[in-house]
This record gives C-alpha cells, structure tokens and sequence, in this order.
C-alpha cells in the first residue's frame, strides 16, 4: 500500500474513543445517561466483546438514531465509561498523594493507592469488562495509556514537592514505572480468589519502595 495512504488510516485507528456528543439539555441528558447504564448492564451480564448497540437500543429503548448521535459505535460507548471511572480513580490518587509531604509519607500513599484501585475493581465489576476491553481495541488502549502517564504525572508532581533537587527524567522515569506496577498488580489480582488477591497484594506493598534511595539523589 502506497504510504500517503497508510497516515489517515492509521490515525484513525487511534483516534480518541469517546462519545462524540455530549448533551447538556436535562431531557438530552437523560437519555445519554440512560446509554450508559444500560451498556454497563450489559457488559457486565455479556462481557465487552459480546454486547452489541442492538442490545443498548433494546434495553434503553433508545432509538438507533438517538443512539449513533451520541456514539458511532461501540468502542465510544466503552471509552466514555472509562474515561468516567478513570476521573474517579485520578481524584482518589490525587488526594492520596497530596497528603506526601514528606518521603516517609510516600510508601503509605502508594499502599492507599494500590488499595484503593483494587477496590474499585471489587464494587464496580463492569471495570473489569472494560479493561479487558481496552486490551484489544487501539483506541481504547490510548485512553488507558493516557490515564496512566497522567497518574504518573500526579506522582511525579508530588515527589517533586519532597525531593526537589532529584533529576527531572529520573522522577518521571520512576513516576511512571510505580503507577505501572501499580495497575498491573490491582490487574492480576482482580483475576484471583479475595484470599488470594490479598496475599499478592500485601507482598505488592511491602516491595513499594519506603524512600528514593533507587534515584540515587
């Protein structure tokens, strides 16, 4: 294939997975609410890969129309759920971390983050739906990857209030290999039995570093 033609493909291909409308009229509104519940029902009765727009219109009794207003397709709906218990996630670390005022208070924030995580995959299952989800559709995998360096980047922020002098790349560098340990831990023990998930994650913990002698400052 002639490569003039591959860029607009390509980038496509990654183009941010959300609704592409946003209502703000109450009776609107209603109705893109009404989407989303009923799509977090169904995927977490079907699973992400097996629910369908067809489904969202039967259960919501949203018409197609009404619908693909608001959401092109399927992926839209699911990007839009996460980027909702995402905003959630990134409020709870960010009061978690700006409690770090100093490098004996990092360890214990990094715990109440790794905890907090784990939770909110235990009382909102459907989370697990879409994370699975953003496994195998790229444009979902983006708005995973932002989240991620956004966290990291709420992380860094805070160990640049307690270790001012560190490097610059060495803090970010470090911010963003935590927050991926983080989520890739929460993400294998929610697959696990509640014992066994707690076992992993007391270890997970104890390995979370207690001071930033790694960062050699």
């Amino acid at each position: 294939m002639p490569k003039g033609k591959a860029g607009p493909k390509t980038a496509a291909a990654a183009a941010p997975a959300l609704a592409r409308l946003v209502p703000t009229q109450q009776r609107s509104r209603e109705r893109f609410e009404k989407i989303l519940e009923c799509a977090a029902e169904l995927m977490a009765e079907k699973g992400s890969e097996d629910f369908r727009m067809s489904d969202v219109v039967e259960r919501s009794g949203v018409p197609f129309g009404s619908l693909y207003q608001y959401f092109p397709d399927k992926t839209a709906i699911i990007g839009t759920l996460a980027e909702r218990y995402n905003a959630v996630g990134r409020g709870c670390v960010g009061r978690d971390l700006a409690m770090v005022k100093t490098v004996r208070d990092l360890h214990p924030a990094l715990c109440r983050i790794t905890d907090s995580y784990y939770q909110m995959f235990m009382d909102v299952p459907v989370m697990r739906d879409i994370w699975q989800a953003t496994q195998a559709d790229r444009a979902l995998q983006k708005l995973d990857e932002e989240d991620g360096a956004y966290l990291a980047g709420l992380l860094g922020d805070a160990l640049r209030r307690i270790a001012p002098d560190a490097p610059a790349a060495a803090l970010a560098s470090f911010s963003q290999l935590i927050m991926t340990l983080i989520a890739a831990t929460v993400r294998h023990a929610i697959t696990q039995d509640v014992k066994e998930a707690a076992r992993l994650l007391n270890l997970f913990k104890r390995m979370l570093p207690k001071n930033l002698a790694a960062l050699e400052i």
